[in-house]
């Protein structure tokens, strides 16, 4: 399968991050699943987030979140 050409943007002030595939935003995250979670509302479930070539990580790879402390209980 082909995928778009995937890009978690580096972190803005508030430590969000945008997500993009070509063009077009998919979402913010603030959390690895959030990336996870984004990817698999478009339908790019199937990609392994931490570890796939596919995701371009500018700024900071997946374990790169400024101002994550901790990440809330669901």
């Amino acid at each position: 399968m082909d995928y778009p050409s995937i890009v978690v943007h580096a972190p803005g002030l508030d430590g969000s991050r945008r997500v993009t595939a070509g063009d077009e935003t998919l979402g913010i995250a603030y959390h690895l699943d959030d990336v996870v979670e984004i990817l698999r509302l478009a339908d790019l479930d199937e990609i392994e987030v931490e570890e796939s070539d596919i995701i371009d990580w500018q700024g900071g790879g997946p374990d790169d979140w400024p101002g994550l402390s901790e990440h809330p209980s669901e």
